[in-house]
């Protein structure tokens, strides 16, 4: 579908109060809104009563990247993946590091205008296995999202979403049946974390989590980007390991990722490598089968590792593959296991580039991580 000229898409996702006001049901916020009023996330609002998307078809811009980027190491290692996002966010952690697209209340951020068919057309034109949504979070700009995931689909694209998880039930349902493949941010494994640096609460991103590894076909893995100080003690780490392998999986990825000072948290140091591999050695020793670190040079934090017999399986560089060694059914070619994830019979050759791509008749391609 395509969005009309001035961005009043039709939402989904809110019902009318007795005092002529609505509140949205997309997230556990719930933003209750008077006419003319956004919501925290700024791009959902009321006009008439009626809950309208304002950025339905309109992104900060695209690029291809390497899927690894995302992170994904477990879903078709080597591709490339159309990234893209809008603006705007419904969380507000004070340690962002794309805060001039998700905290941007400037429609003009928005200069790449796209419809779902033109995104999954530009995808297959340039080769890429899937298309991300990213940047800021997919959640709140869902309806645009699913519709763009349906395209994809037609064409023999896969779907993507880099998300914090903070949706309530029904919508989440709705958006995940859409998606092939989800990196879950799981910032902090306590209350205060979340809601003293996120303005949010940790319990809806655990219930995302386990809906989607147990109740989906998405393949799922989740990042926790480490902050010295404020989520990176030994004991938070072990409370997180035992509770991802008793509620989640042992083979769902953990992505440990480094900390670079950035809009509200400047004053606080980056993270260091050897609280990586530290975080890294705990989440092994409690059972987690693929545990790999983010955003450092860290050969071996980037190697995929045989659950059977330890042979390493895909080696990585960054984002370059450097050794592949699954056999066609995605195996151990040495002791025979199955590796989680999807794998193709080859890995791909994207590398680590990062390349610009102009979609529509306006387009301005914003640099961004994620």
């Amino acid at each position: 579908m395509t969005a009309p000229k001035d961005s009043t898409y039709p939402a989904r996702y809110f019902h009318a109060l007795p005092d002529e006001r609505i509140q949205c049901d997309l997230c556990p916020r719930d933003c209750r809104l008077a006419e003319g009023q956004r919501g925290l996330c700024f791009v959902r609002q009321n006009q008439g009563g009626q809950m309208i998307l304002t950025t339905y078809g309109r992104s900060s811009g695209f690029c291809l990247d390497p899927i690894e980027k995302k992170p994904l190491a477990h879903f078709y290692p080597g591709s490339s993946v159309l990234s893209f996002g809008t603006a705007g966010c419904n969380l507000s952690c004070k340690f962002c590091q794309n805060w001039d697209i998700s905290k941007s209340k400037e429609m003009d951020r928005l200069a790449a205008e796209a419809s779902p068919e033109q995104i999954a057309r530009a995808a297959v034109q340039h080769g890429a296995k899937s298309v991300a949504f990213t940047y800021n979070d997919p959640v709140i700009f869902a309806e645009y999202a699913m519709d763009t995931a349906d395209a994809c689909r037609a064409h023999g694209i896969k779907s993507v979403a880099v998300t914090a998880g903070y949706i309530h039930a029904q919508p989440r349902a709705d958006f995940y049946a859409k998606m092939d493949a989800a990196n879950v941010d799981l910032k902090g494994f306590t209350e205060q974390f979340y809601q003293k640096l996120t303005a949010s609460h940790l319990a809806p991103v655990l219930e995302t989590l386990e809906y989607l590894v147990h109740h989906t076909s998405v393949w799922t893995e989740v990042t926790t980007l480490l902050i010295p100080g404020f989520n990176d003690s030994e004991a938070e780490l072990h409370r997180l390991s035992e509770w991802f392998v008793t509620k989640l999986r042992p083979d769902v990825p953990l992505h440990f990722s480094a900390f670079h000072p950035d809009y509200k948290m400047m004053n606080v140091p980056p993270t260091r490598p050897e609280t990586l591999q530290k975080a890294r050695a705990i989440a092994r020793s409690a059972g987690l089968l693929h545990v790999y670190t983010g955003n450092v040079h860290d050969i071996e934090g980037d190697t995929t590792l045989c659950p059977g017999c330890t042979e390493p399986l895909i080696v990585r560089d960054y984002y370059q593959i450097l050794s592949y060694k699954l056999d066609p059914s995605g195996a151990c070619p040495r002791c025979g296991h199955k590796l989680a994830g999807h794998f193709a019979t080859h890995p791909g050759s994207f590398g680590r580039r990062r390349l610009p791509v102009h979609i529509g008749s306006s387009e301005r391609a914003q640099n961004g991580g994620g």
